[in-house]
């Protein structure tokens, strides 16, 4: 029951930073907006930089990544704060019940791994070399994200016991 429980309080847990991460997109807006804008537009990278042909300077675009960045923040928070609730739901049921309800956590917990492997270390930091700021480079608090939601995507993808005991 005890690892049950902390699976649950784990996915919850990603479930909130991805949630409170989407509330202080929306709350400050353009403070975190700032940061999209400018490594989208590529306006902090090495002066001499031959890659800076991939900007997007475009307000009407950077709004609209900021905007999708957003909605997938939402979408993964719903998912494993659900997930957690279905888990939960589940707890005194046996391990296949619980095992077959982990679908929806194991799918917020995904779309989180993506979201910071591919939007920040990949799209951000390499196709934007965002590596090269001195001001806007979060690859480092993206793989540390990456990681909290990877490390309980394996911990909650482990088997529970058919038997409850």
């Amino acid at each position: 029951m005890a690892l049950r429980l902390s699976k649950i309080a784990l996915v919850a847990a990603v479930g909130l930073l991805m949630l409170s991460m989407a509330v202080n997109n929306i709350s400050d807006y353009g403070g975190n907006f700032r940061y999209v804008s400018h490594v989208l537009a590529m306006d902090t990278v090495f002066a001499d930089s031959q890659l800076t042909w991939r900007a997007i300077a475009s307000p009407f675009w950077q709004r609209l990544v900021y905007g999708f960045m957003i909605a997938v923040e939402l979408l993964t928070a719903l998912l494993c704060l659900g997930g957690a609730g279905g888990l939960l739901a589940a707890l005194a049921q046996p391990g296949s019940v619980f095992n077959q309800r982990k679908a929806i956590a194991i799918g917020g917990l995904t779309l989180s791994c993506l979201f910071w492997f591919v939007g920040f270390i990949v799209v951000g930091g390499e196709w934007f070399t965002m590596w090269q700021s001195p001001e806007w480079n979060v690859q480092p608090a993206a793989f540390q994200f990456f990681s909290c939601g990877g490390l309980v995507l394996i911990y909650l993808s482990v088997s529970d016991d058919p038997v409850l005991k």
